[in-house]
C-alpha cells in the first residue's frame, strides 16, 4: 500500500500549497478582466493597452470601460489619456476613477507628483497594487483592461491570483530578444491558469512617410512564428508609425482622434 501512502503525502502537499495561494475574487461592479502585457519593456505595451480600451468602447457605446496602471515604477495611463489631478474619495473611503474620451482610469500616476520616483521595496508595491485593484469605486464596467508591468515577477502574479481575469493579451515587437520575454510572459500566464487570447506584434513595418518604401526594422514575422510554436493566435499587426507615437504623446491616442486612419 505504499501507492495509497503516496497518493496521500501528495493530497497532502497539494493541501498546503493551496493554503498560500489567495483566493481569486473578483473587483466589484466588474464583469470582465482583460490584462495587457508583455515580457519586455519598451514594446509599446501601454499603448496597445490604451487604444485596446478606446476601440472596445468605440466598437459597442452600450459597453462601459475601465483602464487600470498597474505599472507602480513607471505610470505612463495618465500622460496618454490626456488626465491630471487626484482621485475624489466617495463616502466608503474609495477613490473615484479620473475620465476621459468615456473610459474611467486609475493610475498610480494620480497619486504622485509627475517627476516623483517611486523608490519603493517589493512589499509596498504590491500595497499599492492591492490599493489599486480593491479601493476604487469602478461603479459597473462591463471590460476592465489592466496595463500591466513588464516582466513575469510579484506585480503580475499577485493580479493573476487575487482576480479572476478573463483573458491576457501579449504584446512584443518582432526581434528575438523581445520574443524570448514574450514566450516567459505567455507561460507565465498559462502556470496561473489565465487563458492568453493572443500576440499582438507592434512595430511590425516602418514606412517612410516621403518615398512610401515599407522596412521591417525589427524584423518580419517574428510574433507570427511565436505565435504558430505557442499554438496562438495574432490578433493584430501594428506599424511603427509617427503618428501612433504622436498621438498618444500628446494624450489624444489614435483610436480617438485619427478613427479613419490605416494606424
Amino acid at each position: 500500500s505504499s501507492g495509497s501512502g503516496d497518493e496521500a503525502l501528495r493530497d497532502k502537499r497539494a493541501r498546503i500549497l493551496s493554503r498560500g495561494l489567495p483566493k481569486q475574487k473578483p473587483i466589484e461592479g466588474v464583469k470582465q478582466v482583460v490584462v495587457v502585457a508583455s515580457g519586455k519593456g519598451g514594446v509599446g505595451k501601454s499603448t496597445t493597452a490604451v487604444n485596446i480600451a478606446l476601440a472596445l468602447a468605440a466598437n459597442d457605446s452600450t459597453k462601459e470601460v475601465g483602464l487600470l496602471d498597474a505599472d507602480i515604477y513607471g505610470p505612463s495611463i495618465p500622460k496618454m489619456m490626456n488626465l491630471k489631478g487626484n482621485p475624489e474619495l466617495t463616502p466608503k473611503n474609495l477613490m473615484r476613477p479620473l475620465k476621459n474620451y468615456g473610459i474611467a482610469c486609475m493610475s498610480m500616476g494620480f497619486l504622485i507628483e509627475e517627476a516623483a520616483p517611486i523608490v519603493w521595496r517589493g512589499l509596498m508595491v504590491m500595497s499599492a497594487v492591492e490599493k489599486l485593484l480593491r479601493q476604487v469605486d469602478w461603479g459597473q464596467l462591463d471590460y476592465l483592461i489592466i496595463d500591466m508591468p513588464p516582466g513575469t515577477g510579484d506585480v503580475q502574479l499577485s493580479v493573476s491570483q487575487n482576480i479572476p481575469i478573463a483573458g491576457a493579451v501579449i504584446v512584443s515587437t518582432p526581434q528575438d530578444v523581445a520574443l524570448l520575454d514574450a514566450r516567459k510572459g505567455a507561460e507565465m500566464f498559462r502556470k496561473v491558469h489565465v487563458p492568453v487570447l493572443g500576440l499582438v506584434q507592434n512595430m511590425s513595418v516602418f514606412q517612410c512617410p516621403k518615398c512610401k518604401h515599407e522596412t521591417h526594422i525589427f524584423g518580419a514575422d517574428g510574433v507570427r512564428d511565436l505565435a504558430k510554436t505557442l499554438g496562438l493566435d495574432i490578433l493584430g499587426d501594428i506599424p511603427l508609425h509617427v503618428n501612433i507615437r504622436e498621438t498618444c504623446d500628446s494624450g489624444q491616442p489614435v483610436v480617438i482622434s485619427q478613427p479613419q486612419s490605416d494606424a
